[in-house]
């Protein structure tokens, strides 16, 4: 890293240290749209009390951490509580500070494919190929969209424990670009099994290490489910119980707190008749799981970090509960595909949807929480609107992607009696 990113990272880190020293930092740990049941910095203070005094903080419906984690930071909280924000802050720089490392390895794998497969692209296609300027440009831009995005800083303020899942999946994604298999095979099997939904990060992996090969594919998955079992072992050696698989695994998967969120399922939940839960539990989980999987690894399997950063997005979209934290994480991976920006045809639709409904959340939840004139519909009205933006994003990008590819080895103007044609995607 050099010297003008490093400064960046202290910058990153002051600010959020001067934000944590002022009001906001409690308004944020107490709003909806961060803190969650799952990362409510207020319920993990209340298991690492609860685990003090020798009680089963998970025979209630209050704490969904991991013990491993709730042990880890009991001593911080008991004895240094006032040091708990310094300890985010540098959580979230480390973050940082290995996506810079992840996006400068992922240009230069991007520039030695692209050594192999250039023979055969078009000339037309120079501005769409990657280059050795790529290297600072990218990675400074990944940088700074997670260290500077408002998503990510409040956060981190609002000490939610967002910040972990954004550390490990950034380590995640950096052991993944650097082939080390058995690092990113524990990464992912302890934030499965504090969070459900990553479990669906396994595609990319296998993409990467057992392509041709479905003896070594069955292999590496045999080994990620005993590395989930072993954490999950060491969940009940600290516990001495299983309670703790019912309070975290099984409140998200049959989502029993419906307190709104900038998700999809707690209206939906509200609203529904009981009779019909299970079956739209299920269908709900589905989606936000394997639904995708299958047909986007298939298409994406020649790029595994891009089916990767989708899928990031889609957890972050469709989880039972979601927070403004993921968003910000996937947000700051969208640098590394700047070479699509160019077919991205909804980058002013995406941007207003984001505006106006983070926007709207404050004041409609205001409006319904606390001065009566409004009620639940507005605020999922946002959400929903919310939601919608990240689909186009997504979307956006995919399609991006596809064209990009077709141009580099057709050109990007292809004429048709002579007339220029229009790629278009149905």
């Amino acid at each position: 890293m050099d010297l003008k990113c490093f400064k960046l990272l202290l910058l990153g880190g002051a600010v959020r240290l001067y934000f944590s020293r002022t009001s906001l930092a409690t308004l944020i740990g107490n709003r909806v749209e961060f803190a969650t049941p799952l990362n409510s910095y207020k319920r993990m203070q209340e298991g690492v009390f609860l685990l003090q005094q020798g009680i089963d903080p998970y025979r209630g419906d209050l704490v969904h951490e991991t013990p491993l984690v709730l042990k880890a930071l009991s001593s911080i909280l008991l004895n240094y509580a006032a040091f708990l924000p310094l300890l985010y802050v540098l959580c979230d720089l480390c973050t940082a500070a290995l996506l810079y490392s992840m996006s400068r390895s992922f240009v230069a794998q991007k520039l030695k494919q692209q050594n192999i497969e250039s023979k055969d692209y078009d000339k037309d296609s120079v501005e769409l190929q990657y280059s050795e300027r790529d290297h600072y440009d990218i990675s400074k831009m990944v940088l700074v969209a997670y260290l500077f995005n408002p998503l990510t800083i409040m956060s981190c303020i609002g000490l939610t424990s967002t910040v972990l899942s954004n550390f490990l999946l950034a380590s995640f994604l950096c052991a993944l670009i650097r082939r080390h298999l058995l690092i990113c095979l524990v990464l992912l099997a302890f934030e499965t099994v504090r969070s459900l939904y990553p479990v669906v990060l396994i595609a990319p992996l296998l993409l990467i290490f057992a392509r041709r090969s479905a003896v070594l594919g069955t292999a590496i998955f045999l080994v990620f489910v005993s590395f989930c079992l072993a954490i999950a072992g060491a969940n009940f050696w600290v516990m001495n119980s299983w309670n703790f698989l019912d309070g975290t695994l099984g409140f998200i998967f049959y989502f029993r707190d419906l307190q709104p969120n900038i998700g999809l399922f707690w209206y939906f939940f509200t609203e529904m008749f009981e009779h019909f839960r299970t079956m739209f539990l299920i269908t709900f989980q589905l989606n936000a799981t394997v639904l995708y999987l299958v047909p986007l690894s298939i298409k994406l399997r020649k790029e595994p970090m891009l089916l990767a950063t989708v899928l990031v997005a889609l957890m972050a979209v469709f989880r039972a509960y979601p927070s403004l934290g993921d968003v910000g994480f996937y947000l700051s991976l969208m640098p590394l595909w700047r070479r699509c920006w160019k077919f991205m045809a909804h980058g002013f639709v995406v941007f207003t949807f984001f505006l106006v409904t983070l926007s709207m959340m404050g004041s409609l939840w205001h409006l319904w929480i606390y001065a009566g004139s409004a009620n639940a519909n507005f605020y999922f009205g946002a959400t929903l609107a919310f939601c919608t933006g990240q689909i186009f994003l997504i979307t956006d990008l995919l399609f991006a992607h596809v064209k990009r590819e077709f141009c580099l080895y057709n050109g990007q103007k292809i004429m048709i009696d002579g007339e220029e044609a229009r790629i278009l995607l149905e």
